[in-house]
């Protein structure tokens, strides 16, 4: 009987599996983009409050995005070996959201406002689209 992060894992895997399958089999995958995972990653320690735990992590996050004009099999950054601090090919939020927008056919650059004197836009003034990443 799986327990723990083995069965959450399973219970995670097999739905995520076979909707990238279903899509793929329907001729879809190559027009829809699937993103999971979140802003923030999770501390590697863990710590002590009522349970122990993991904190937020802003500077390491795991993600994957599937489909919608992202290159297959791709892997891409690296932490240290603590899984704490990015070592190669870092990716910031800003630079995830213009790559989510130009997969969408979206140029974020155009999202540009002034508001109050400075510039805005979703991905801030600081995004850049990942090409590595792209099919």
């Amino acid at each position: 009987m799986e327990t723990g992060i083995e069965k959450v894992c399973a219970d995670v895997d097999r739905p995520c599996a076979a909707l990238i399958t279903d899509l793929k089999q329907r001729g879809l995958l190559d027009d829809t983009l699937v993103i999971w995972g979140g802003e923030f990653g999770r501390t590697p320690m863990s710590e002590l409050r009522e349970t122990t735990g993991r904190n937020h992590h802003i500077d390491a996050f795991s993600m994957w995005l599937a489909g919608g004009g992202v290159k297959p099999g791709a892997h891409f950054g690296k932490t240290d070996d603590f899984g704490f601090s990015p070592v190669e090919d870092r990716v910031h939020v800003h630079d995830l959201h213009a790559t989510i927008l130009h997969l969408l056919g979206i140029d974020h650059l155009k999202l540009t406002y002034k508001f109050q004197g400075r510039n805005f836009r979703l991905t801030d003034v600081h995004g850049e689209v990942v090409q590595k990443l792209l099919a």
